[in-house]
């Protein structure tokens, strides 16, 4: 059962990833423009430039700001990535412990042996 929720999960985070792909590279494209243009602008003295890079850096951030939906896009990549994570993740099955020391003993003996 947990396999089948992971597999919805992961196609459906697959899907919205799908639908969203353009407006995840347009964000990427946009926020590589809005550094070149941050660091242009840092390391220029001249008025001139100091203004050009402002501006480009201010419509990379318009850009930017119209790629709202890459957020759902960088979420369902995130879930994709849990679900392959969590794909063949092994169940943790506890046991009621005995008080009979020599079972303790065996099982522990067991996990020594298994580790080395």
């Amino acid at each position: 059962m947990k396999k089948f929720g992971l597999l919805l999960a992961g196609g459906i985070a697959a899907i919205v990833l799908l639908g969203n792909l353009p407006a995840v590279i347009g964000l990427a494209i946009s926020l590589v423009i809005m550094y070149y243009a941050v660091k242009g602008f840092m390391q220029t003295d001249s008025t001139a430039k100091k203004v050009m890079w402002a501006a480009v850096g201010l419509i990379a951030l318009a850009i930017t700001a119209s790629n709202v939906p890459a957020i759902f896009g960088i979420a369902a990549a995130y879930v994709l990535y849990l679900v392959y994570k969590n794909w063949n993740k092994k169940e943790v099955v506890v046991t009621e412990e005995s008080n009979d020391p020599f079972t303790n003993f065996e099982k522990q003996w067991a996990e020594l042996k298994k580790n080395y």
